[in-house]
């Protein structure tokens, strides 16, 4: 039986932590373009690479999984020398891997509500919605994120029921919208500047972002669970973008 993309995926991150080769196969490393800036392209095969991975007894934990397309993404958590929490990224050609992007940052929390950074929801639904899904969250993310429309904020997020991920924030959404608002000498901390992508699968959609936080330069990852017509449920990671000059690869973050 051949399996999902997704399915695949799932089997390719697990082998970071058992090192079985097998998995490895669905990735095609002759095309294989690394956006990670930190990691160098072809400097070890990725089975050299895991099987090295593995035998430092790494903890992978792939909390969700998605497929739109020729692209897969994963909720992931890490815990290899500390606890990390990252999205992963994948773009199909030919029915193999041929293209990575990540986003991972230190797990931190729980936060005020209780939350940490990868529970809640998994159940993939509505996937007759996927579109009109993926349409909204780019508004809310143009709207209330880029262009800084704050009074919009409440006109995508239901306050009743939201549920906050964000190790800093809490379901109050009186807290993200603080959050929102604050500035260091006239500037956004939060500053959100260009949506790259937007993937989605049913009631999840990621939001893939660039700009600056508290100065720094950034990636934004946001992952949305939508359901009847609102923003319910919110996970990220935000990651500096090291310079240029830091770069191991000249593929760009994005």
């Amino acid at each position: 039986m051949t399996l999902s993309k997704k399915d695949q995926i799932w089997a390719l991150l697990k082998s970071i932590e058992t090192g079985d080769p097998g998995p490895i196969a669905v990735v095609d490393e002759a095309k294989y373009i690394q956006h990670n800036p930190q990691t160098k392209e072809g400097s070890e095969g990725l089975a050299a690479l895991f099987q090295r991975l593995s035998k430092t007894s790494p903890r992978v934990n792939i909390v969700r999984a998605f497929e739109d397309g020729d692209f897969v993404f994963a909720h992931t958590e890490y815990d290899f020398a500390s606890r990390k929490i990252g999205f992963e990224v994948f773009r199909f050609e030919d029915g193999r891997a041929v293209e990575h992007w990540d986003n991972i940052q230190e797990r931190l929390g729980p936060n005020p509500s209780g939350q940490n950074m990868v529970d809640g929801s998994t159940e993939i639904v509505d996937t007759e919605l996927t579109e009109s899904n993926r349409a909204f969250v780019r508004r809310f993310v143009d709207t209330v994120l880029v262009e800084g429309q704050l009074d919009r904020l409440t006109d995508f997020l239901n306050k009743n029921t939201y549920v906050e991920h964000n190790p800093r924030l809490g379901n109050d959404i009186s807290i993200l919208l603080s959050a929102l608002e604050a500035k260091n000498e006239g500037v956004r901390r939060i500053d959100y500047r260009r949506v790259h992508r937007v993937l989605a699968e049913g009631n999840f959609v990621l939001c893939v972002s660039e700009g600056n936080y508290d100065g720094v330069h950034s990636a934004f990852y946001d992952l949305f669970r939508a359901s009847n017509g609102e923003i319910v449920e919110h996970w990220d990671t935000t990651e500096k973008i090291a310079p240029r000059s830091e770069w191991k690869n000249d593929n760009g973050k994005f």
